[in-house]
C-alpha cells in the first residue's frame, strides 16, 4: 500500500464499519469511494458514506473570519491556526474483507484496529473487489444517516471508473439491483437516476 494513497487513521470502529480522522484538513475521500484499512492477511473494505469538518473541540464551533478577506485561501493564510483547530473526518461502512487469499464480500470477524491507516483504494483494486456485486446487498440494508439511494448510487458511480466498459459495468449493477429490490420498484427508481451516466 502505497503511502501516497493514506489518507487517515481510525479514530472508532464497529463491526460494520469505522470512522477515520484525515491527516489534512479537507482531504476526506469522496461520497461513495472505496477505502482499506487493515494490514498482513486481513484488510476491510469500506465505502464512504459522511464525511464532515469540524472544530478540534468539541462544543466548540468555528466562527466566521473572512468578512475582510478577498478569498477562502486568504482567511486561512491570515488565520494559519486554524489548520490546527479544526480536523476532518469520513466514515465509511464495512462492505467487505480480504482474508485468506480472497475477497469476501460480507462482514469481517473483527472490526478495524484503532489507529489503523485508511489507504483510498488503487482502481486494479476497486475492479478487483467490484467484480462482484453481492457487496450490494450491505448497503441497501444498511441503515445509515444518509439514504440507501444516495450511498449505492455513489459507490456504483466510483467503481464503475475502474472498469473499462463503465456503461456495461453500471448495467450490470442496475440488473443486480432490480433482484435485491423486487418490488420496490421507487427505491429502485431512484438508485438508477443517480447511476446514469
Amino acid at each position: 500500500m502505497g503511502e501516497t494513497d493514506r489518507v487517515g487513521e481510525v479514530i472508532e470502529a464497529s463491526s460494520t464499519g469505522f470512522t477515520a480522522q484525515c491527516y489534512e484538513l479537507y482531504s476526506s475521500p469522496s461520497l461513495g469511494s472505496l477505502v482499506k484499512t487493515g494490514e498482513g492477511s486481513t484488510v476491510l473494505y469500506g465505502v464512504v458514506y459522511q464525511a464532515e469538518t469540524t472544530s478540534l473541540e468539541p462544543g466548540r464551533r468555528p466562527i466566521a473570519r473572512g468578512k475582510d478577506e478577498t478569498s477562502e485561501d486568504a482567511v486561512y493564510q491570515s488565520n494559519p491556526q486554524l489548520l490546527k483547530l479544526l480536523k476532518s473526518e469520513f466514515s465509511a461502512l464495512i462492505v467487505g474483507h480480504f482474508q485468506h487469499d480472497r475477497v469476501n464480500h460480507y462482514l469481517p470477524p473483527q472490526p478495524a484496529r484503532i489507529h489503523g491507516f485508511v489507504y483510498k483504494c488503487p482502481l486494479e483494486e476497486v475492479r478487483r473487489f467490484s467484480s462482484s456485486f453481492a457487496f450490494l446487498n450491505i448497503i441497501v440494508n444498511s441503515s445509515l444517516p444518509v439514504s440507501t439511494e444516495e450511498i449505492t448510487g455513489a459507490a456504483l458511480r466510483n467503481m464503475s471508473q475502474a472498469h473499462d466498459d463503465q456503461r456495461g459495468f453500471l448495467i450490470s449493477a442496475g440488473k443486480e439491483l432490480a433482484l435485491l429490490f423486487g418490488a420496490n420498484f421507487c427505491q429502485l427508481k431512484a438508485i438508477l437516476e443517480r447511476i446514469q451516466s
